[in-house]
């Protein structure tokens, strides 16, 4: 049953494709934020990937964090989520990232429940529409 208080827990190595230079976000060999980003959602999603009705899932909706402190290429990065609110189909997860010397950071993550099918043909119906010259 999807609750608030259902946790998650993903860990990393950092390498060089996680870095700031690789994901294009700056010029430094430190774990990049688009790539705590991304742990983040990774995290949030699989907490509550099995409580989800089928043919169901969930899509990130916003993000509010903060990036505290640089973590080189070699060290363990470790992300937890805390599922605090279910609001019909929009749930908020509190998160952290820690690597093996502290929290290197923090915030609030909102996720949507949604229809897989519908959802993906909506997001292709635009391809019909686009104003975009191809």
């Amino acid at each position: 049953m999807l609750a608030a208080g259902i946790t998650g827990h993903t860990e990393l190595t950092v390498t060089k494709d996680h870095t700031a230079i690789a994901r294009k976000s700056g010029t430094l060999e430190v774990f990049a934020t688009p790539a705590m980003i991304e742990l983040i959602e990774e995290t949030a999603w699989k907490s509550v990937a099995d409580e989800l009705e089928e043919g169901c899932a969930t899509v990130g909706t916003a993000l509010n964090i903060k990036h505290l402190s640089a973590t080189p290429v070699g060290m363990k990065v470790i992300c937890e989520t805390r599922l605090t609110e279910v609001d019909g189909r929009r749930l908020v997860f509190e998160t952290a990232v820690m690597d093996e010397t502290g929290k290197v950071g923090e915030g609030v993550h909102e996720r949507f429940i949604i229809q897989s099918d519908k959802f993906q043909k909506k997001a292709n119906d635009k391809l019909q529409s686009s104003s975009f010259a191809q």
